[in-house]
């Protein structure tokens, strides 16, 4: 594991736990996981996944909450981790938990069809 991924994983660990007990925006749902932090080389950029769980809408209101508190969060990773960078927070929402939600669902449906066809 190099200093990148390091650095990565406390970031993300850091601003999962900023996210949940730290901001009080109306907007954060508590249905949002930090899924993973990419940080550029130079450590300018650290690009963070968010997952949330909800409709389009509640979507949108995360990401504009998430993003108005970008500065808040690059303050207190700032202060929490010691480098010589603070990268800037770059939020992307993550789908992948919700894509594996709905394959799982698919899943267990066809399962479920199959065992009905075998005992009729």
């Amino acid at each position: 594991m190099d200093r990148t991924d390091r650095i990565s994983e406390e970031i993300k660990r850091e601003v999962s736990f900023i996210i949940q007990n730290e901001l009080k925006d109306p907007r954060l749902s508590k249905m949002i996981s930090v899924t993973a932090v990419e940080v550029t080389r130079d450590l300018r950029y650290a690009k963070v996944y968010v997952s949330v769980l909800g409709d389009e809408n509640d979507k949108k209101e995360a990401a504009g909450g998430l993003k108005s508190a970008a500065g808040f969060i690059r303050r207190e990773i700032g202060r929490r981790i010691q480098l010589r960078y603070t990268p800037e927070i770059l939020f992307e929402l993550d789908d992948s938990i919700e894509r594996g939600v709905y394959i799982s669902k698919l899943i267990d449906d066809t399962i479920r069809d199959n065992r009905r066809g075998t005992d009729a």
